[in-house]
């Protein structure tokens, strides 16, 4: 609100994970004498991005890193002069690693999920056959597809490169992002870039060895200034990132405990917000000039099925899968791998319940006291979703049992901390851009609306702060125009 205490509008953002609180902020940027309301359902804001700080060790129970190839999450960090907190994966140790056979082989360099940049790596690598190292690199030859039309990642990958590079480099490396199904993982959602890497070269191989000497001559020419790793972190964990967004809002902005029971719009405009608080679940309705709802998918179907049926149902039809990530510590002399890399996938052919683990104090710095070692494991997704029905016990026994042979894990951790994230991954599935296209064009109908949030157009931290900011400043322009500046 400004100085005054004049206000141009009120604004009501129902979520207060990172989606709605870096709307909230971007709408006070445009316009401070904005009203804005945020609810949050839970007891604290942030939703997914927690992090548990335990006997010396940070411990990430959603997310651990922001990638830096979009703008929008090192702006945000920026005009909240939080940059300075920032630090980059460990130099010393970018390397990952795939399972195969049980053992753990190096992933080869210059892979960027499926566009080999150098061609010495994959050669040597021991992960591939030598059939299947001949069936990559024939994608240098082949014409890039005719049509333009979606299509799965593994329908993608296995045209491209063949059906061994596919099964034990991409889907392990594409569909952890997305803890997804890659039979029913859409190309254009999940990997644009790709897509347009054939479009624009043919060839996959050919583009990316393009790009890279692009870029080295770009870094020839670059001037001197801040460089970032490809992903950064808080040096206190991505809490402490939700924690500085929070400062900067007013102090009334954000209530918590206080769920959104019904949105309904009044036909002489507006909005009117049914709003439970409190153990004993009192209603209270408010009005509002305009709505965010940066929730899940299903969650806003839910609330916006008394505005518009179609809106809803469309919404509805995105699915979502779960996963559980389990921190598990250390002493190093329990460990016998020498843990020189940022950690491992696992192939789905593997037959593993755990799909990836990260060497969280390898990665980087300040996760773990010296002498300590942080690992965290993955679990569940689009293709095991038995696994989210396990108890806290059961899973960390699976993952030990998964972990110790792999890395030569002798004795018990010395902590433990699982997390179960029931649907809270979007499942982009094949022709997923056309629901979302549906979607906004059912939404610009209803002034005053906006939606947000991982369910679109990306499911990283910076797409989802770029669909917050997105979505506030077409909310700031809905409030001037109703307010006649």
């Amino acid at each position: 609100m400004s100085e005054s205490g004049e206000t141009s509008g009120r604004v009501a953002v129902i979520g207060g994970g990172i989606t709605g609180l870096a709307a909230a902020h971007r709408l006070l940027e445009l316009d401070p004498a904005i009203r804005v309301s945020v609810f949050e359902s839970s007891s604290e804001p942030g939703g997914v991005l927690q992090t548990v700080q335990r006997d010396g060790f940070c411990m990430e129970l959603g997310p651990d890193s922001m990638i830096t190839q979009q703008p929008w999450g090192l702006d945000l960090c920026r005009r909240i002069g939080f940059d300075d907190e920032l630090i980059g994966t460990n130099v010393a140790h970018r390397q990952t690693f795939v399972v195969k056979k049980k053992r753990l082989l190096q992933l080869p360099e210059g892979l960027a999920v499926m566009a080999p940049s150098r061609v010495w790596p994959m050669v040597a690598t021991r992960i591939l056959s030598p059939l299947g190292k001949l069936r990559l690199g024939w994608e240098y030859f082949l014409p890039k597809r005719p049509d333009n039309g979606d299509e799965t990642l593994a329908a993608f990958a296995r045209r491209r490169f063949g059906r061994e590079t596919f099964e034990r480099l991409v889907q392990p490396l594409a569909s952890g992002i997305y803890m997804a199904d890659s039979e029913r993982l859409s190309m254009r959602a999940g990997f644009p870039r790709f897509v347009e890497m054939e479009r624009g070269h043919g060839s996959l191989i050919r583009a990316a060895r393009d790009q890279m000497k692009r870029r080295a001559s770009a870094a020839q020419s670059a001037s001197t200034g801040p460089r970032y790793s490809l992903f950064v972190a808080p040096k206190r964990g991505l809490r402490s990132l939700i924690d500085a967004l929070i400062t900067k809002l007013p102090t009334d902005c954000i209530e918590t405990d206080t769920s959104v029971t019904q949105i309904d719009r009044p036909a002489d405009g507006g909005w009117k917000v049914s709003l439970s608080t409190g153990e004993e679940a009192k209603v209270a309705v408010r009005e509002f000039d305009a709505v965010i709802v940066a929730t899940p998918a299903h969650a806003a179907a839910r609330l916006l099925s008394t505005v518009d049926i179609p809106l809803a149902t469309s919404l509805q039809k995105i699915d979502y899968a779960g996963c559980v990530t389990i921190s598990l510590a250390f002493r190093r002399e329990q460990i016998r791998n020498p843990l020189d890399g940022f950690g491992f996938v696992v192939p789905e052919i593997e037959g593993s319940d755990v799909l990836a683990c990260t060497f969280s104090s390898v990665k980087y710095a300040g996760r773990s006291p010296e002498g300590m070692v942080l690992l965290r494991a993955f679990l569940g997704g689009a293709c095991r979703p038995g696994v989210m029905d396990r108890s806290e016990g059961e899973l960390r026994e699976l993952a030990l049992a998964e972990l110790r042979p792999l890395l030569g894990i002798s004795g018990a951790p010395q902590l433990d901390q699982v997390t179960c994230w029931s649907n809270v991954m979007p499942q982009y599935h094949v022709h997923h851009l056309d629901r979302v296209e549906e979607i906004e064009a059912n939404a610009a109908q209803i002034e005053g609306l906006e939606l947000a949030g991982n369910a679109f157009r990306g499911v990283g931290i910076p797409h989802c702060i770029h669909s917050g900011e997105d979505a506030a400043e077409r909310v700031v322009e809905t409030v001037r125009t109703r307010a006649g500046r």
